[in-house]
């Protein structure tokens, strides 16, 4: 397995369980804003989209306001963001490797900070990309090649871990290696040739 000077992970879907905080209340909004009961599989279809990306595919009107709302019900969420079993460990021999660690995501840094700092996770990533940093977002590359270059690395030097469709176009529109996070995948249409495919957080431990 080749060797990496630095593994760059996608949050939702990949290090953290967020797909019931942010689905039900996502479906909450449709019911408000539409008077539609969307099931939990319909809506699954917008879980790797930015926030205003999704108000603009339903056709929102007042997108800044309603998305406002539907942050204001995720956070509500008594359930909350869990970190998927097995990453504690991770970052810890990860680290512990001398391997580099950082975040591509297209979380807000308000969300960042309610999601990651809260738990304590952002103390082993030297470096987090979010929505506001870059003004293309996945499946474009930029993000990617920001966290690269505030790694002073090198794209074949780094291999993205992410779980849909949009984190596996952008590692392959910006050259880089990209491992497919299966546990937490909605669907894997599309992803047709991932470099590496994990079925468990643990599985990641090979990359050392």
């Amino acid at each position: 397995m080749k060797k990496y000077k630095a593994v760059i992970y996608d949050i939702d879907g990949t290090v953290l369980n967020t797909l019931n905080m942010n689905m039900y209340p996502l479906m909450k909004i449709i019911r408000e804003e539409t008077g539609e009961d969307w099931s939990f599989e319909q809506v699954c279809k917008f879980a790797a989209y930015p926030g205003m990306k999704v108000m603009e595919e339903l056709g929102i009107k007042d997108k800044e306001k309603t998305y406002a709302r539907w942050v204001k019900y995720v956070n509500a969420y008594e359930e909350g963001a869990t970190l998927y079993e097995g990453f504690q460990e991770v970052f810890e021999r990860f680290q512990s490797a001398g391997l580099i660690q950082a975040v591509v995501s297209a979380k807000t840094k308000e969300q960042y900070e309610i999601d990651v700092v809260s738990k304590g996770i952002h103390k082993y990533m030297s470096a987090a990309v979010l929505a506001d940093d870059t003004k293309k977002h996945k499946p474009d590359p930029e993000p990617l090649f920001e966290c690269i270059a505030r790694l002073g690395l090198r794209a074949e030097e780094v291999i993205y871990i992410g779980d849909a469709l949009s984190d596996y176009q952008a590692a392959r529109n910006g050259g880089i290696d990209f491992g497919y996070a299966k546990w937490g995948s909605v669907s894997g249409e599309g992803i047709s040739s991932p470099d590496y495919s994990f079925d468990k957080p643990l599985d990641l431990l090979k990359l050392i």
